[in-house]
């Protein structure tokens, strides 16, 4: 592994999302509109000051999927890629300068919806600030992660976008923010137990209802970072030079 490839890859991406108007708007500007939506559609501010916080985690981990994938794709088939991997670098430098490009990104993403939600939307929140910055910079990373790992599956974009469903939406419906884990019937929350996005969403909940760094978001935390690392490790395993 080198740094100085990782930071230049990362650069790179950095470089090519600058110019790439409609992607920054789908990174910043979706999940905040998104938020604006939900807040008016509950008009409730204790129902949503319960639900905002899971929300936070949830939007940044499925736009960075989306984003991520097709990304990585559109470098496989325009042959950038190939081009690269014919350097001396490892695929954890490509994926490492992925990984920093994107949690660079994250954090201006969770910044704006956070200020939104915080002040126009007011949102009340009961736990500490930078726990609930932590926890949403990990999930966006983790949907960045399995959407790098999603891509070394597709041949185009739209069949990168067509793992969605697949990767995402089983989590959603899992995770507890529409059903808590504990009232699902035992096989369903036995596979939830082993899905990643339930301890997002039970880690935003976690710093939604105490102020305090508890043990179970600790345990949260620790889960989530070490999805993200095996997804990352993952994805360079599976990492090819071409789409075909």
């Amino acid at each position: 592994m080198s740094a100085a490839v990782t930071f230049a890859t990362m650069r790179r991406i950095l470089a090519q999302l600058k110019h790439d108007h409609r992607t920054l708007a789908l990174l910043i500007g979706v999940p905040t509109l998104l938020m604006i939506l939900l807040r008016y559609v509950f008009d409730q501010p204790a129902a949503f000051d319960r639900i905002g916080p899971m929300l936070l985690g949830l939007f940044p981990f499925t736009v960075m999927f989306v984003v991520a994938s097709v990304a990585t794709l559109r470098e496989r088939t325009s042959g950038t890629l190939e081009r690269l991997m014919t350097m001396p670098l490892g695929k954890l430098d490509l994926l490492l300068g992925y990984a920093l490009a994107f949690g660079l990104l994250a954090l201006v993403q969770v910044a704006v919806v956070l200020a939104v939600s915080l002040t126009w939307l007011g949102l009340d929140l009961n736990g500490s600030l930078a726990s609930l910055v932590l926890v949403s910079l990990l999930d966006a990373l983790l949907g960045m992660a399995l959407g790098l790992f999603a891509s070394a599956f597709a041949r185009t974009e739209f069949q990168a976008v067509q793992f969605m469903p697949a990767f995402v939406l089983p989590q959603l419906l899992l995770c507890g923010l529409i059903i808590p884990r504990g009232e699902m019937a035992s096989w369903l929350q036995a596979i939830a137990d082993v899905l990643p996005l339930s301890y997002a969403v039970e880690g935003m909940q976690e710093i939604g209802a105490s102020p305090d760094f508890t043990g179970t978001l600790a345990l949260d935390v620790s889960v989530i970072a070490a999805f993200v690392v095996v997804a990352l490790l993952l994805g360079a395993v599976t990492l090819r030079r071409r789409s075909g």
